[in-house]
This record gives structure tokens, C-alpha cells and sequence, in this order.
């Protein structure tokens, strides 16, 4: 079962010379998946970046996830995939990517996570429940949704957007399986006593 910290990597947060020690930061403090997100570079440039960035996930038994390119996760041989609204169809990457983790962002949306839940995503997002810097025109989701998802899902419920260890916190108790996090992990002071920050939400 997915559970825990996920952490998500951003061209300005986490530069590329600087990528590897952070990520390795967060995993020392308990990540448990980290999903390669870059919308603008190349699948060439990307390749050895993810291959290294999978090698040091296994080295902490975390997973290592690429968001949206389908070829950079079958040639990285990434652990899975995360796939938003306008990618392509789901049962396409379940053929080619046979096993693999395939994560699905929802939104607000529950009956399209039953509906990614029967396609056979391995987990569900959704979000953004507070205004994020990441994504400011993100559509603000109601903690409603977490609940509701809960009763009608059996695969993991991701929460993601504006999250911080405070506000976790009740999107944890409410049933969130996994948070995925950005901005307040890159710009903490101390990312890996950040990163423990939210592992131990998930202790209780």
C-alpha cells in the first residue's frame, strides 16, 4: 500500500546541480515516492537525471515516479507514472507500462476516480485544497472530497496543492493515504527535518 510522504521535483526549486542532494535530503527524512516534474526540458536531457534519481529512490526503498512523459518512464524504467486531465488514455499506458504505478490526478472529481480506480490506476490525487505557489490558478478543492473518495475507493487517495506540515495534518486524519508535496519541502531550511516533519504524521 502507498503510503507516506511524495515528494515532487520543480525546474526552479529544485535545479538540476543542485537536484540529487536535495532529493536525497527529503528521502533521509522519510520520503516515500519522489515524482520527476519538468515541463520543459527534453526527454534526452531527462534520461540519466532519472535514472539517477531512481538509483538513489531504491537506495532509501523509496519510488521513483515521472510525471506525464510515457517514453522517459518506459526508457528510465521509472517505477510509474503520473498522469493529469489531458494526457492520453490510461488503459494505453496500463499496456505499456504493465505493473507499473500509474497515478492519476482527479482534481475534485470522485466518479473520475472510481472510473481511473476501474481503469486500473494504482492511485488517485487530488487537489489543490489551498491556493499553491506551484500552481496558482489551481481550482481550491473541499477536504469534503477526501472522505467522500474514502468510501468509495480501494486504491491509495493523494492529497496535493498549497501543502504544508499544519495543514497535512488534518488532510492525514481525514484519510489522505498519501501528501505530495512541493514548495514547502524545497524552501525549508532544513529539508530533511522537514521531510520527518510529515513522515511522522503518518506514525500515529
Amino acid at each position: 500500500m502507498l503510503k507516506g510522504l511524495y515528494v515532487i521535483t520543480d525546474e526552479k526549486l529544485t535545479p538540476y546541480d543542485k537536484i540529487f542532494d536535495m532529493v536525497e535530503q527529503a528521502l533521509k527524512g522519510g520520503a516515500k515516492l519522489v515524482q520527476l516534474r519538468d515541463k520543459n526540458n527534453s526527454d534526452d536531457f531527462l534520461l540519466p537525471i532519472s535514472k539517477d534519481l531512481k538509483k538513489l529512490c531504491h537506495k532509501y526503498d523509496a519510488l521513483f515516479i515521472v510525471n506525464d512523459r510515457l517514453e522517459l518512464t518506459l526508457k528510465s524504467d521509472a517505477d510509474g507514472i503520473h498522469v493529469g486531465e489531458e494526457d492520453v488514455d490510461i488503459s494505453e499506458i496500463r499496456k505499456a507500462l504493465k505493473d507499473k504505478i500509474i497515478g492519476v490526478s482527479c482534481y475534485g472529481d470522485v466518479e473520475r476516480a472510481i472510473l481511473m480506480e476501474r481503469l486500473s490506476a494504482t492511485y488517485v490525487a487530488f487537489g489543490s485544497f489551498y491556493f499553491s505557489p506551484t500552481k496558482p490558478k489551481s481550482k481550491i478543492v473541499d477536504k469534503s472530497v477526501i472522505t467522500e473518495a474514502k468510501r468509495f475507493l480501494k486504491i491509495p487517495v493523494c492529497v496535493i496543492g498549497g501543502i504544508t506540515v499544519e495543514r497535512a495534518k488534518e488532510l492525514v486524519e481525514l484519510g489522505a493515504d498519501l501528501v505530495a508535496v512541493i514548495s514547502d519541502i524545497w524552501t525549508a531550511e532544513n529539508i530533511e527535518e522537514r521531510a520527518r516533519q510529515y513522515t511522522e504524521l503518518f506514525r500515529g
